[in-house]
């Protein structure tokens, strides 16, 4: 691997790794959106992150590059997979936070990078060093004895864990080839009829609680821009890291999210899921000390194909 390809790595990771701190910290915000009703907030999400993103495409003057990507049939495909299941993953995911059942939604995103994973190794041909299989294997366990202590599917988890792998590997598809401005936006304008018509749907059930004050205001706005921002970040990541290694960082967001659970919402964590939170951070361990193992002997790099 030469240095520019290390360069571009090492800054695809840093993204990745800061959108799924601020995607860690989402309970805390929906928390704050009780207010609305959790199919609401998902429709302002949608409205106020294409804002947010039509006025950064506006003045870095690129709407250009947006025209020319929406007559690319092929490329717009790929883009409106990865719309419609980032759409299903905030719906579920603010419905169960809202809920309270963010421990759950946890779970999901554990679940999530050995999905991701499997989608890389069986789909894009992605080979992965031993030590990787070895912190698979050992998330793997975390996985079923999380799922055990719950004495249920987990429906909540499996719907985050397959809807989110599934626009990685979309994401993961285009990445090198459309900035991840200009994706965001096309995707966040993809689904907008969806929005508008479950607000329609929101509007004919109760009243919409945007217009009912300033600090109301506020959130709805701020959560639909902090929206835009980590995945701006991830489909950056997307286009400079492998599928295996976005899979593999994305253990930092359920290591916040059941942080925050027990410690601030109040969660019950049973001696079982501890277990299975211990050995997450164990797989963390795994993968760092590898992580760290490469960058001193970078003569024993795998390349990816």
């Amino acid at each position: 691997m030469d240095v520019k390809t290390r360069s571009i790595q090492s800054t695809g990771l840093i993204l990745g790794i800061s959108a799924y701190l601020i995607w860690g910290a989402f309970p805390l915000i929906i928390n704050l959106t009780k207010f609305a009703s959790p199919l609401e907030v998902v429709v302002w999400r949608v409205v106020f992150g294409f804002l947010f993103a039509a006025l950064l495409v506006t003045l870095s003057r690129t709407w250009r590059e947006i025209w020319v990507l929406v007559r690319n049939p092929k490329r717009l495909k790929w883009l409106g997979l990865a719309a419609i299941f980032i759409f299903i993953n905030w719906e579920v995911y603010v419905i169960a936070v809202a809920t309270g059942n963010t421990i759950e939604s946890s779970l999901g995103y554990f679940m999530n990078p050995l999905i991701t994973i499997l989608f890389a190794v069986l789909l894009l041909k992605e080979k992965l060093r031993r030590m990787q299989w070895v912190a698979l294997s050992v998330g793997l366990v975390a996985v079923v004895v999380l799922t055990i202590d719950y004495g249920r599917p987990p429906w909540i988890a499996f719907a985050l864990a397959i809807s989110f792998a599934i626009y990685s590997l979309a994401k993961n598809r285009v990445g090198g080839k459309i900035r991840a401005l200009q994706s965001f936006t096309i995707e966040s304008a993809i689904v907008m009829p969806i929005a508008l018509g479950q607000l329609f749907f929101v509007a004919a059930t109760g009243p919409i609680m945007l217009a009912t004050g300033t600090f109301e205001l506020s959130i709805l706005v701020g959560f639909g821009i902090l929206t835009a921002v980590p995945l701006i970040l991830f489909g950056a990541a997307a286009s400079r890291i492998p599928l295996s290694m976005i899979g593999f960082i994305q253990y930092l967001t359920p290591v916040l999210q059941f942080s925050t659970a027990y410690f601030i919402l109040g969660e019950e964590m049973p001696a079982v899921r501890w277990i299975g939170f211990g050995l997450v951070w164990l797989s963390l361990v795994i993968l760092t000390s590898d992580a760290l193992f490469r960058k001193r002997n970078p003569v024993l790099v795998v390349e990816q194909p």
